[in-house]
């Protein structure tokens, strides 16, 4: 039996706001020590900090993802 509890949302990432890491590296083919990598740059331009969550804006991610030929 299946209640209301059990029921997850099943979005496509493509229509997500926010990624976790594991998300992130799913859809963009970057290993998750990479993009952990990325995030501990400096005023990085794609994280956001929920506590000690990191979570990967996916729009600018995406972005920064085009605007750069190497990583």
């Amino acid at each position: 039996m299946v209640t209301k509890a059990d029921e997850t949302f099943n979005i496509p990432i493509w229509n997500k706001v926010m990624l976790t890491k594991e998300e992130a590296a799913a859809y963009s083919h970057i290993g998750i020590n990479k993009l952990e990598e990325l995030l501990k740059i400096p005023n990085c331009p794609f994280v956001l900090y929920v506590g000690k969550k990191k979570l990967i804006k996916r729009a600018e991610f995406e972005r920064y993802l085009l605007e750069n030929i190497e990583i």
